[in-house]
C-alpha cells in the first residue's frame, strides 16, 4: 500500500504562480479587505482581464451571493456601499492633505559664508526620505542626510546653498508635488544662538 502512495506523489514539489495586486500588494482575491477596492479593480481589469472576470464580473458576484439568504444579501450590499463610501472619503481626505501639505526649503547659515539647505515636508507626499537624500547628494555632489526634528518629523539636510537648485530638481523629478506647495525660507542664525548651541 505504501508503494502505491509513493508512486502518486510527484518527484519534485510543484510551484504556483501567485499574482499580487499592483495597488495594495495583496492577492487580487483579497483586495476587498485592503481599503482601495476600486483602484484595485481598475488595475486588475487593465492588467489581468481574465482574472478580473473570474473575481469581479456580475456572474461571479451573483454566484458568490446566491447562496446567501435575502437578509444576508441585503447586508452584504449595504456593507459594500459603506466600504465604497469609506474608501472614497479616505481618498478625498488624502487628496486634501496633499493639496494643503507644504515642502519647506530653508537655507540656514552655519558660519560666515557657510550654509546648509534643509528640506522638510516631503514625507507628506509618501516619498522615501533616505532615497531622496541620496538623490540630492548625487545630484549636487555634496553631503546629504536625514535628520529628526524636535517637532517629531524628519528633514533632509544638504550641505551648501543649493535651495534654488533643489526646488528645480524637486519640480522636475517629483511631479506629484505642485509648485505652489513649495516654499523657500532663508534662516540666519544669530551669533548668540550659535554660541550657546
Amino acid at each position: 500500500m505504501a508503494d502505491t502512495e509513493a508512486q502518486d506523489l510527484p518527484s519534485e514539489p510543484q510551484s504556483r504562480e501567485v499574482t499580487y495586486c499592483g495597488v495594495c500588494s495583496l492577492p487580487p482575491e483579497y483586495c476587498e479587505f485592503g481599503g482601495t477596492v476600486k483602484k484595485c479593480q481598475d488595475w486588475l481589469q487593465k492588467t489581468h482581464g481574465e482574472m478580473y472576470e473570474k473575481i469581479w464580473s456580475e456572474d461571479a458576484l451573483s454566484a458568490a451571493t446566491s447562496t446567501l439568504s435575502i437578509d444576508a444579501q441585503k447586508r452584504a450590499a449595504k456593507d459594500a456601499q459603506k466600504k465604497a463610501a469609506k474608501a472614497e472619503a479616505a481618498e478625498q481626505k488624502q487628496a486634501a492633505t496633499l493639496a494643503s501639505s507644504k515642502v519647506y526649503i530653508k537655507r540656514v547659515e552655519r558660519n560666515k559664508r557657510k550654509y546648509v539647505t534643509a528640506v522638510s515636508g516631503l514625507e507628506a507626499f509618501n516619498l522615501d526620505l533616505k532615497k531622496v537624500s541620496k538623490e540630492f547628494g548625487k545630484k549636487f555632489a555634496t553631503g546629504s542626510s536625514v535628520t529628526k526634528l524636535a517637532s517629531g518629523g524628519e528633514e533632509i539636510v544638504v550641505q551648501g546653498d543649493v535651495s534654488d537648485e533643489i526646488e528645480e530638481f524637486i519640480l522636475e523629478k517629483y511631479k506629484e508635488i505642485p509648485e505652489d506647495n513649495i516654499e523657500l525660507i532663508e534662516d540666519k542664525k544669530k551669533k548668540g544662538a550659535a554660541a550657546t548651541g
